[in-house]
């Protein structure tokens, strides 16, 4: 039986890549979401294509029910989002959810590189932090995933941290990230009820070196 997975935000760079490593395996049938259907890789011709608006509650409804996981990788108000995606998982018993939001939000980063993060991002780390304790606080099996300074760099080298643990990395590859995400898609055992850093091996410092 295939898992049936949900792809909110679909059009983003790294879903974009996700989908493209998951596009061959026979196991996963996908459904690609998003408000512009017409930015998505047409190639994904195997692929359920949606238009809509994650805070459309019909839309929504509608996209998640008899789905298996819900990946969501969004921009926008993220409190307010991931308020909405847990009400329609919960409403539609859907419990697999992997979520998107941002490094910084449990002030994880020690040294220059946490005070230079912070500045660089201020107060927009509070709804990503609302929106992780949103879901956190559900009962869904969930995670969460927070990306060091992302790049368009064609590698997939990353690794991963636990919430509690320092956050030193200072980049990462989107398409790093992807692969992280798609392996989780394909083992949903996998980081379950965790909170997940991921950044480039080796690449620390007091800033991303692209700025």
């Amino acid at each position: 039986m295939s898992t049936k997975v949900l792809v909110l935000g679909a059009g983003g760079a790294i879903a974009q890549h996700v989908t493209e490593f998951l596009k061959e395996n026979k196991n996963i049938e996908l459904t690609l979401f998003a408000r512009n259907i017409e930015h998505l890789n047409q190639h994904q011709s195997s692929a359920n294509i949606v238009k809509g608006d994650v805070l459309n509650p019909n839309d929504l409804n509608n996209a998640i029910k008899d789905q298996d996981v819900v990946y969501a990788n969004l921009s926008g108000p993220m409190d307010k989002l991931a308020g909405e995606i847990v009400k329609a998982m919960d409403k539609n018993g859907v419990k697999r959810l992997i979520f998107v939001t941002s490094l910084g939000i449990y002030h994880e980063i020690p040294g220059k590189f946490g005070v230079w993060n912070e500045r660089m991002i201020g107060k927009d780390l509070i709804p990503y932090r609302q929106a992780a304790d949103i879901i956190e606080r559900s009962s869904l099996n969930y995670t969460i995933v927070r990306p060091s300074w992302l790049t368009d760099k064609d590698e997939v080298e990353y690794e991963t941290t636990q919430k509690g643990e320092s956050f030193l990395g200072t980049e990462v590859s989107r398409k790093a990230v992807a692969a992280y995400i798609a392996n989780i898609i394909e083992h949903p055992e996998k980081d379950n009820k965790a909170s997940v850093g991921v950044n480039k091996p080796g690449i620390y410092g007091d800033k991303p070196v692209f700025y």
